[in-house]
Protein backbone atom coordinates (compact mmCIF):
# COMPACT_ATOMS: atom_id res chain seq x y z
CA UNK A 1 0.00 0.00 0.00
CA UNK A 2 1.19 3.49 -0.79
CA UNK A 3 0.29 4.83 2.66
CA UNK A 4 2.52 2.18 4.24
CA UNK A 5 5.48 3.33 2.15
CA UNK A 6 4.82 7.01 2.90
CA UNK A 7 4.58 6.24 6.61
CA UNK A 8 7.80 4.26 6.47
CA UNK A 9 9.63 7.06 4.65
CA UNK A 10 8.42 9.67 7.15
CA UNK A 11 9.40 7.43 10.07
CA UNK A 12 12.87 6.96 8.60
CA UNK A 13 13.21 10.73 8.21
CA UNK A 14 12.18 11.15 11.84
CA UNK A 15 14.67 8.50 12.95
CA UNK A 16 17.50 10.17 11.07
CA UNK A 17 16.55 13.52 12.59
CA UNK A 18 16.49 12.05 16.12
CA UNK A 19 19.81 10.34 15.46
CA UNK A 20 21.37 13.67 14.46
CA UNK A 21 19.94 15.28 17.60
CA UNK A 22 21.31 12.49 19.81
CA UNK A 23 24.73 12.32 18.22
CA UNK A 24 25.40 15.90 17.19
CA UNK A 25 22.78 18.03 19.03
CA UNK A 26 21.65 19.16 15.59
CA UNK A 27 17.97 19.20 14.57
CA UNK A 28 17.91 18.87 10.78
CA UNK A 29 14.20 19.67 10.44
CA UNK A 30 14.50 22.81 12.56
CA UNK A 31 17.59 23.88 10.61
CA UNK A 32 15.85 23.46 7.25
CA UNK A 33 12.53 24.99 8.31
CA UNK A 34 13.66 27.90 10.48
CA UNK A 35 13.45 26.59 14.03
CA UNK A 36 11.52 24.06 16.08
CA UNK A 37 8.52 26.33 16.53
CA UNK A 38 8.21 27.31 12.87
CA UNK A 39 4.86 26.23 11.42
CA UNK A 40 6.51 24.07 8.74
CA UNK A 41 8.64 22.28 11.36
CA UNK A 42 5.59 21.60 13.48
CA UNK A 43 3.74 20.15 10.49
CA UNK A 44 6.70 17.87 9.70
CA UNK A 45 7.00 16.75 13.34
CA UNK A 46 3.25 16.02 13.40
CA UNK A 47 3.37 14.05 10.14
CA UNK A 48 6.33 12.01 11.38
CA UNK A 49 4.50 11.27 14.64
CA UNK A 50 1.36 10.18 12.79
CA UNK A 51 3.47 8.04 10.46
CA UNK A 52 5.07 6.34 13.46
CA UNK A 53 1.63 5.55 14.85
CA UNK A 54 0.61 4.13 11.47
CA UNK A 55 3.76 1.97 11.41
CA UNK A 56 2.66 0.34 14.67
CA UNK A 57 -0.22 -1.19 12.70
CA UNK A 58 2.30 -2.69 10.26
CA UNK A 59 3.67 -4.83 13.08
CA UNK A 60 0.35 -6.65 13.31
CA UNK A 61 -0.37 -6.88 9.60
CA UNK A 62 -0.18 -10.39 8.13
CA UNK A 63 2.58 -10.88 5.58
CA UNK A 64 1.21 -10.64 2.06
CA UNK A 65 3.75 -11.65 -0.53
CA UNK A 66 2.29 -12.31 -3.98
CA UNK A 67 5.43 -14.29 -4.89
CA UNK A 68 4.62 -16.87 -2.21
CA UNK A 69 1.40 -17.98 -3.91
Amino acid sequence: MIIDRIALILTIIGGINWGSIGLFKFDIVAWICGGQTAPVSRVIYTLVGLAALWCISLLFKPDCHPDDE
